[in-house]
């Protein structure tokens, strides 16, 4: 189904809700997602001020495979950009990633990736910042000061990255992405308070927003907001900043994994019932406590993923980025994903 609409503002428009109709409600089997949203294709109309551009997206299937074609244009009303904390502007993009059909769980602690998912609007989410400090606590959200302190741009208020209140800022390419729930897309679906389905994660598995089962294996059992299963550590790190200055949870090194203290797994995840796959199927969620949405991936990658990142889960880096693809006079690692510091072997045409 196509949408083409507009009007002075996203929300004065018709909903992604009208394009998602009545999706099939079953999987044919568990670890398979055929069937679910395979044709899902929608081109928006957006007229808020940042992006005054048309959003496009459009989701296929094939045997195997699950693909998107997409312009990363945001479909709902967004933050003003640029702005003093984030100075780049919206632009289209070119997105085609793939996705496996039958996503298989390969990894039992998760391993790392840069892009961990796609939102349906065919907006990526990098719920982790290249932002580094150092252990004076001098910081750059370039990640080219060469501290080891992740910074975190959901949570505790210490950094500004400029978000706004989908959690989105810009890359330096012009790229829109998610740090955490995209509560604009989540608000045009208009689903209330219930599981809901908000894209696919690069290793195929679906992911949802804030809500689910309090019982995971029970479709009948109540509706919760989902928790994360991290704490703050009860002493932080020896040679961390200041707390005085960036206070507890600031850095992505301030928490743990604690079992049984949230409803998920490291990687933001659990196997349970959903509206789509009624017979159960590993999944992830976006939600409001730390680490916000998976910092890993439990399956195999195979397309849409992109760089592993050195610093381990959750640090949203990658081992370089191609300068060809930077506008000129920015930093190479300027973009929020990639690790600093830079290096004449990480981007040589920016280390002239």
């Amino acid at each position: 189904m196509l949408v083409d609409t507009g009007g002075d503002t996203v929300a004065d428009t018709a909903s992604p809700a009208d394009t998602l109709g009545d999706v099939a409600t079953e999987a044919p089997a568990t670890g398979s997602t055929s069937g679910i949203l395979c044709e899902f294709s929608q081109s928006v109309v957006n007229n808020d001020e940042s992006v005054n551009a048309t959003s496009t997206a459009t989701w296929t299937c094939d045997a195997t495979t699950r693909s998107l074609a997409a312009n990363g244009l945001p479909d709902h009303e967004v933050g003003t950009f640029p702005n003093s904390n984030n100075p780049s502007a919206i632009s289209a993009q070119t997105v085609a990633v793939t996705f496996p059909l039958e996503p298989k769980l390969t990894s039992e602690a998760g391993t790392p990736v840069m892009t961990v998912a796609y939102i349906l609007n065919g907006v990526k989410v990098e719920v982790g910042t290249a932002g580094r400090c150092t252990d004076a606590g001098v910081c750059t959200a370039a990640g080219g000061s060469g501290g080891q302190w992740t910074m975190d741009a959901v949570g505790e208020n210490s950094f500004d990255f400029g978000n706004d209140d989908s959690h989105g800022h810009v890359q330096p390419t012009g790229t829109y992405h998610y740090h955490g729930i995209p509560e604009g897309f989540v608000t045009l679906l208009n689903k209330g308070e219930a599981m809901t389905l908000v894209g696919w994660a690069v290793d195929g598995f679906p992911i949802y927003a804030s809500y689910g089962h309090t019982d995971a294996a029970d479709a009948t059992s109540a509706i919760k907001e989902v928790t994360g299963t991290f704490t703050l550590k009860a002493t932080l790190d020896a040679g961390r900043p200041s707390t005085d200055v960036y206070g507890p949870g600031a850095f992505t090194q301030d928490w743990e994994y604690t079992a049984n203290s949230g409803d998920l797994d490291e990687c933001n995840g659990r196997f349970g019932v959903t509206p789509e796959f009624p017979s159960g199927i590993y999944h992830y969620y976006l939600a409001d406590t730390f680490p916000f949405g998976q910092r890993c991936v439990k399956g195999t990658v195979t397309g849409g993923g992109g760089p592993v990142g050195p610093g381990g889960p959750g640090t949203g880096d990658a081992a370089s980025i191609s300068c060809d693809v930077v506008p000129a006079g920015m930093p190479c690692c300027g973009d929020d994903t990639c690790g600093g510091p830079e290096t004449a072997a990480s981007c040589p045409a920016d280390c002239d």
